[in-house]
């Protein structure tokens, strides 16, 4: 029988470091975004364009990383060493094998995406200037998130943590140097946000192969009785699923980016000063929701599955719990805007101003949703959660999104709306398929 509540605490023992990575893993862009703002509304709309398109990337890399990571729960569950090894080694060659293609995309096709987006030549050259640079970030991000995955399927999730805490405050520092100069030195704006970012996650990424090289209890050596290239196709049609999702999703908030790129320029710089907000707010239930699927994937490794139903319905409770939490930080955040962008111009606070409601009820929608998804790929099911993701967004929201801005020249308000109300779509069915497959593992 499962100690219930033993699995409360090791949650919240995997969730907390978790959410502290997700938060710091939109660090880049938040400090980027952050520290380009007082050069203008042209450098941030910049800004807005480069970032949409590497963090689409980053979002896919990410994802494989989760895929990893419940393979990593799984085997580490059971205590089957050999496993953890595989899901390590075939996670890193899909992974590295994903960044080289996107790393060949954005070398000799990023001024075409950046045209699809925007057609002033200034703005396009700014977006240029920072993908040329960030584009390598791309290759080393696919090995810590590897190696992120592997440490929190295994529990050990305050490794990838520390290595966040050590790239945080480099980032910062050089970028704000790169980016306004110091000394006889010139700043590089736009083009040293994008240095110190590499640089930082370069870092990272030394700290992470070390952790895990000097960690006794880590053994990454492949089993010499397993074919490595036969071991693939079945990790990569667990890891799959999760990542097409992840590149459904992905595409459609770039999909939504380039719809909002077609708004007034102040109403476009303003959902760029947000974005970031939101995605580091809403990380929080993203990381109990990931913890959940951990907890899940470790318990069912374990064969114990007759109490998860309880658990279960406890994890949907404590993130939803977060999300009105983070809703109400949203709330103070929507006051102190003109305090932490003193130098943006009236209009985009004022679209600032008019968006707020939505994006301070935007992560209570999505928690429920997030929540359910992770336990319904945990149990085995994540090619369910890609087709709910995919009809709603694809087949209902984008499109009217698409005709409220293209035809009917809507607001940003409405425009903006289609995100919550997309959430809103989302519920119903994951709420009746997560009950039944709870009901029918109460069974087992």
């Amino acid at each position: 029988m499962i100690n219930f509540n033993r699995y409360i605490q090791r949650n919240l023992a995997l969730a907390w470091p978790l959410a502290v990575n997700a938060l710091l893993v939109q660090s880049m862009l938040m400090i980027d975004t952050f520290l380009v703002a007082p050069l203008g509304e042209l450098p941030v709309a910049a800004m807005g364009i480069a970032t949409t398109i590497v963090a689409f990337v980053l979002g896919i890399e990410i994802a494989i990383g989760n895929g990893i990571q419940l393979l990593v729960g799984r085997a580490f569950g059971c205590n089957n060493q050999a496993e953890l090894a595989i899901a390590y080694w075939s996670g890193l060659l899909i992974n590295i094998s994903t960044s080289f293609v996107f790393l060949f995309i954005l070398a000799f096709f990023g001024s075409e995406l950046v045209a699809l987006i925007t057609d002033d030549p200034a703005l396009a050259k700014l977006a240029d200037t920072y993908i040329s640079i960030t584009k390598y970030i791309v290759l080393i991000t696919a090995y810590t998130q590897v190696c992120s995955a592997f440490c929190n399927g295994s529990g050990k999730t305050k490794v990838p943590l520390k290595g966040f805490m050590i790239e945080l405050p480099v980032n910062a520092l050089l970028s704000y140097l790169l980016i306004n100069g110091f000394s006889t030195y010139e700043g590089l704006g736009v083009e040293g946000a994008a240095w110190g970012s590499l640089l930082a996650v370069f870092l990272r990424a030394a700290f992470l192969y070390f952790a895990l090289k000097r960690d006794d209890t880590v053994d990454l050596r492949y089993p010499k009785n397993r074919r490595f290239w036969a071991e693939i196709p079945p990790q990569y049609a667990e890891i799959y699923p999760i990542a097409a999702n992840f590149f459904v999703l992905s595409i459609g908030a770039t999909v939504y980016q380039l719809l909002f790129a077609q708004l007034e320029l102040f109403s476009f710089v303003a959902i760029t000063l947000i974005f970031p907000w939101i995605r580091a707010g809403t990380q929080f239930p993203n990381a109990w929701a990931q913890a959940s699927g951990i907890s899940i994937s470790q318990a069912l490794g374990q064969r114990q599955a007759g109490e998860l139903k309880l658990f279960i319905a406890s994890c949907t409770h404590v993130g939803t719990l977060l999300s009105v939490i983070i809703a109400g930080f949203f709330f103070i955040l929507s006051q102190c805007l003109q305090f932490i962008y003193p130098d943006i111009e009236q209009d985009t606070q004022t679209a600032l101003m008019i968006i707020a409601p939505l994006y301070i009820v935007l992560p209570i929608i999505r928690a429920y949703n997030t929540v359910a998804g992770n336990i319904l790929r945990a149990l085995g099911d994540s090619n369910l959660v890609l087709k709910i993701h995919f009809f709603t967004q694809w087949l209902i929201s984008l499109p009217i999104c698409a005709l409220l801005v293209l035809q009917f020249d809507v607001s940003i308000f409405w425009a903006f709306a289609m995100i919550p109300i997309e959430e809103l779509l989302k519920t119903l069915p994951f709420h009746h398929f997560k009950w039944r497959y709870i009901n029918r593992l109460a069974l087992e």
